[in-house]
């Protein structure tokens, strides 16, 4: 191991060099990660028809057959990643796993995506339907809407079309190669 400070404030570029060099080296755990998570999502049901790794699955599948991107495959793959910790947080926890990763356009619509979806749910709770309107401006708000209104909101279906988590690996394994900046 190579000699290191135990105070930031005391540290030297060629430190920081060494830590570089193997925070790339390493990066293909952000990969494996990733992938380990999405796995344990098929542990979490609450009360839906499908478990969140199949909604993961099924939302990715009907974005690739849709021509979306890779990151936005990838995006749509992990957008409920952060059930794992909070239901409540998990559109900011997916969006900033994703953010170093992918465009902004993709990491907006992540992080918004509760408030798209809102439009096919919220009514049930006295929630408001249009909380989407408050990004009609952005230049992101139609990937959002098209995430949220033809892939995401239709994908528990415990019979749709879900090509199974090896066929995204690849895609994974690009995305979280480096960061994108």
């Amino acid at each position: 191991m190579a000699t290191t400070f135990t105070r930031m404030d005391e540290s030297t570029a060629e430190q920081w060099a060494v830590i570089g060099a193997e925070t790339m080296r390493n990066q293909p755990r952000v990969a494996d990660e990733v992938l380990a998570m999405l796995e344990r999502l098929e542990d979490i049901t609450d009360g839906f028809a499908t478990n969140q790794l199949v909604h993961a699955l099924q939302t990715a599948t009907l974005a690739e057959r849709a021509g979306a991107d890779e990151e936005m495959i990838v995006a749509s793959l992990c957008h409920d990643i952060g059930k794992l910790i909070s239901v409540f947080g998990h559109p900011d926890i997916a969006a900033a796993i994703l953010r170093p990763y992918v465009r902004d356009d993709v990491y907006q619509a992540i992080k918004a995506h509760q408030d798209f979806q809102g439009r096919h749910y919220y009514h049930h709770f006295g929630g408001d339907v249009n909380a989407r309107d408050q990004y009609e401006d952005a230049s992101w708000y139609p990937l959002a809407a098209q995430f949220a209104d033809e892939w995401d909101q239709v994908a528990f279906d415990p019979d749709g079309p879900c090509e199974p988590l090896s066929h995204f690996e690849p895609m994974v394994r690009r995305v979280f190669e480096a960061p994108r900046n």
